[in-house]
């Protein structure tokens, strides 16, 4: 019996399982959700954490960019 039979049957059981329970569609549902709220809260980290010296160096750039914009502003306005 290879992997994709097997994999197969659980799928099944577990589609049986949510089309015939109500709770069981509603377990499911929760469980779904909260893996992707994991998801996002480990991707937010990876992306916005200021220990990432990515993350630093981006977070720097566009502080770098925006004062940039606001001495040439200035600059203009004096002129």
């Amino acid at each position: 019996m290879s992997a994709s039979y097997i994999y197969f049957i659980i799928f099944f059981c577990i589609a049986y399982l949510i089309i015939t329970d109500q709770s069981v569609a509603k377990a499911f549902y929760m469980l779904t959700q909260l893996a992707r709220v994991e998801y996002e809260k480990i991707k937010w980290w990876i992306l916005y954490n200021p220990a990432n010296p990515i993350v630093k160096y981006l977070m720097w750039r566009k502080s770098m960019k925006l004062a940039k914009e606001l001495m040439d502003e200035l600059e203009s306005r004096n002129k």
